[in-house]
C-alpha cells in the first residue's frame, strides 16, 4: 500500500491537493476529452433527407442519426399512399444537436370532403375540367341519343345521381351520361333532289338533320346551284333519325 510520510499538516494539506487535482484532471478528461472523441457528444450534425420515405423508414433512419421526429400535420393527396413524408422541419442539411426533434408532414389515406359540382348541360371537356379541379376523377362516360353532342345528361356516383352540393369524399369517380349527337326520333329522309342549295339547306336544318359533304370538291354553292342527288336517298320507306348528315351533290346552272 501507498504510504505518504507527512512531517507536518500543512504536508497533509499539500498531499490532499495534489491528489484532489489529479482527480479532477482524470474527470475532465473523461468528459470534455475522451467523451467527445468517441460521442461526438455537444456536436451538430446535419438533418438528413426524409422526403418521399415511408414513416417506418423514417423511425430507423432518425435513429442511426439519435434523432426523434413529430408528425405536425397531414395531408390526403390523390393516389399517394399514406404515410409518406412530405416536407420536414428542420430542412434537409441543416445542423442540429443531437437528439433534436425533426417536425414532417405526412399523406393520409382519410380524404377530405368535398361538394360536388354541377356538370349536367355543360360539355364533357368542361365537365372532366371541372371535375379535376375538384380532385374528383371521370369514370365512365355512357352515351344516349341526345342531339346535343357530348353534353352531360346525369351524373353519378356509387350508382346513384348525385346532386350538386352533395358532400363526397375527395377522389371519389363520378360517372356520367352524355348526348351522341343523334336523336331518338326517326324520320322519312327528304327528297332533296331538284331543289335549289338554299331550299335544300333549309329543309334538312327543319328536320333537325345536318349538311354532310358537299360534292363535288370545290363547288361553292350559290344561288345557280341545284341538288342533283344525295345520299341517303329518299327511296320510299327509309328513315334517317335526328342528328344524321345527309350529303348532297350540287351542279351549277350555265347561263345560255
Amino acid at each position: 500500500m501507498l504510504q505518504i510520510k507527512t512531517g507536518s499538516k500543512k504536508d497533509v494539506l499539500i498531499h490532499l491537493g495534489i491528489m484532489l487535482s489529479l482527480v479532477s484532471i482524470v474527470v475532465l478528461g473523461f468528459f470534455f476529452i475522451y467523451l467527445p472523441s468517441t460521442t461526438h457528444h455537444g456536436e451538430s450534425i446535419p438533418v438528413p433527407e426524409l422526403s418521399g420515405k415511408h414513416i417506418h423508414e423514417v423511425e430507423k433512419y432518425l435513429g442511426e442519426y439519435n434523432l426523434r421526429y413529430e408528425i405536425s400535420d397531414s395531408t390526403f393527396i390523390l393516389d399517394k399512399p399514406a404515410s409518406i413524408v412530405l416536407t420536414q422541419y428542420p430542412k434537409a442539411g441543416e445542423r442540429v444537436k443531437e437528439n433534436r426533434k425533426i417536425y414532417i408532414t405526412v399523406t393520409t389515406s382519410i380524404p377530405p370532403h368535398v361538394e360536388m359540382p354541377k356538370l349536367v348541360d355543360i360539355s364533357l371537356k368542361s365537365a372532366e375540367l371541372l371535375l379535376q379541379s375538384n380532385q374528383l376523377r371521370l369514370g365512365e362516360s355512357k352515351r344516349i341519343p341526345h342531339l346535343a353532342q357530348n353534353l352531360v345528361l346525369k351524373q353519378e356516383w356509387n350508382g346513384k345521381e348525385v346532386a350538386p352540393g352533395t358532400k363526397i369524399p375527395k377522389g371519389s369517380i363520378i360517372h356520367l351520361t352524355v348526348g351522341d349527337g343523334v336523336g331518338s326520333n326517326t324520320l322519312p329522309v327528304p327528297d332533296l333532289v331538284g331543289m335549289s342549295y338554299s331550299e335544300a339547306e333549309i329543309v334538312i336544318k327543319g328536320s333537325n338533320l345536318i349538311i354532310g359533304r358537299i360534292l363535288p370538291a370545290g363547288i361553292t354553292p350559290d344561288a345557280t346551284s341545284k341538288v342533283v342527288k344525295q345520299n341517303p336517298g329518299s327511296s320510299e320507306g327509309k328513315s334517317i333519325r335526328e342528328g344524321e348528315q345527309i350529303d348532297i351533290w350540287l351542279e351549277k346552272k350555265m347561263d345560255n
